[in-house]
């Protein structure tokens, strides 16, 4: 049990990390909303994908794909909700 909780704080904490370095501009989160990002990003991609093939699978290059571009989806709906995305210098 204890396994998968850390499996799911670092694979939310990978997915968080990449969808942060795709989507422009700084981000103001620190690392547990990073985690938190990537974990729903997850979910959602794990949703996304699993609608659009077969069903849901384990951890595979898609899944890797699907929580990446969740977490994407999920980064850009939270910046519009809070309007905290701001601009590099």
């Amino acid at each position: 049990m204890i396994f998968t909780i850390l499996g799911w704080i670092v694979f939310g904490l990978i997915a968080g990390f990449i969808a942060r370095a795709i989507v422009p501009g700084k981000d103001d989160i620190g690392i547990l909303r990073t985690i938190l990002l990537g974990i729903a990003g997850s979910v959602v991609g794990g949703l996304i994908f699993g609608l659009l093939t077969v069903g849901i699978r384990g951890f595979e290059p898609t899944g890797w794909i699907g929580s990446v571009i969740g977490a994407v989806i999920v980064l850009l709906a939270y910046n519009q909700i809070t309007g905290r995305k701001r601009n590099r210098l």
